[in-house]
């Protein structure tokens, strides 16, 4: 069989184990290229330990050129275009053409949607951010605290929530709580509302039995950093001495400039082996929306990312050298919830169920904590 190529965008979770996958399956004679602009992977769920300071950013980072030890062919530029009838890839002024591609570009954070938030805070989705709050934190001497989601959707939809519970432990060690008004304000009707009410209702009295003001459907639209307010669609005027937020999302530039966002702004790719509508071409993690029969699409979550990836690798393989059996993802995923002082919940389950997803929540405690260290250290051990 004549030698074939594959493109993988993105040096995130979906893009990194596509990639591995893709090497260890595929005999050698074919190339797999990875192409992103970043010279690191960041493990993202580890950016609220940076907040709260008990992760160094390095230590959650990992150079992508080590995936060339694996045989990978790790391409740092720029992508400025992506014709995806062809399959080309324009990146670093040089056009890149495979015979499959794998787009895992991931959502952009664009704070600059919002008039003033970028200026007025602290961006928990970035290392850069969580470095910053980590120090504002350090100093904080007590006030009115904020921590915001500015739109209804966003990646890893327990985090927000996480890091209110995360920063009031910090402030009691700090002992500063008593000093400290607390309070998360959501675009969305709830947290975790793909999850159900059961869960939302769950994660919510963590949150008030924190003594954490939680204010659902308050949807930003402006921030002045002047004079420390934030103004909401409806109407209710908030202040706040320190500011943390959740970014809005939107698929990158590139990824529109193309065509291949759908009506939802994102790509639409089959919700069991993520083809697009272009053949070769596979779009996985949270550069898609995958429509759920509840309404709402697929959470994006890492998680997701990871056994979308496996799937398409899988694919691929078994398609070009016959090796193994065609995968579907089945929906099932997992995530932590910390809660602070060192202890953990777990939500898992069956997204794909019907008529609505089937999660549950267990517990916090710190078995689940150590179960999160223990994952974010096997991880990077294994994808790098």
């Amino acid at each position: 069989m004549s030698a074939r190529t594959v493109l993988v965008l993105g040096g995130g979770v979906g893009g990194v184990v596509a990639a591995s996958r893709l090497r260890r399956l595929l005999p050698r004679g074919h190339r797999v290229v990875l192409i992103d602009r970043e010279p690191s992977h960041v493990f993202q769920p580890s950016l609220l330990w940076v907040a709260v300071g008990t992760r160094r950013p390095e230590r959650i980072q990992r150079p992508l050129a080590r995936l060339a030890r694996r045989g990978v062919e790790v391409v740092q530029a720029e992508i400025e275009g992506i014709d995806p009838a062809t399959r080309t890839v324009r990146a670093g002024g040089r056009d890149h053409t495979g015979d499959a591609l794998v787009i895992a570009l991931g959502a952009d954070l664009v704070s600059d949607q919002i008039p003033g938030l970028a200026a007025s805070g602290h961006n928990l989705y970035t290392v850069a951010g969580a470095s910053t709050l980590r120090d504002a934190l350090a100093s904080f001497g007590g006030g009115r605290l904020v921590l915001l989601t500015a739109a209804p959707a966003y990646k890893c939809p327990a985090a927000p929530y996480e890091a209110a519970m995360l920063v009031e432990a910090k402030l009691r060690r700090r002992g500063v709580r008593a000093q400290t008004q607390l309070e998360l304000y959501a675009a969305e009707p709830g947290p975790m509302g793909v999850a159900g009410p059961q869960v939302t209702a769950a994660v919510r009295a963590m949150v008030e039995s924190k003594g954490i003001g939680y204010h659902p459907e308050h949807q930003v639209t402006a921030v002045d950093p002047q004079t420390g307010q934030l103004t909401f669609a409806n109407g209710v005027v908030a202040g706040f001495d320190l500011l943390a937020y959740v970014p809005p999302h939107r698929a990158p530039a590139v990824v529109r400039a193309a065509g291949l966002t759908a009506e939802s702004g994102w790509i639409a790719a089959d919700r069991q082996t993520f083809e697009t509508r272009w053949p070769g071409v596979y779009a996985i993690g949270d550069i898609t929306s995958i429509p759920l029969t509840m309404g709402k699409p697929l959470p994006k979550a890492g998680v997701f990312a990871e056994a979308q990836a496996e799937v398409v690798a899988a694919n691929i393989a078994a398609e070009w050298a016959g090796a193994g059996e065609r995968r579907v993802f089945d929906g099932y995923g997992k995530c932590f919830l910390e809660t602070g002082d060192g202890r953990s919940g777990l939500g898992a389950g069956d997204f794909y169920a019907e008529p609505a997803p089937q999660v549950r929540l267990r517990r916090p405690g710190r078995m689940g904590h150590w179960a999160k260290v223990w994952f974010e250290q096997y991880w990077l051990r294994r994808w790098f």
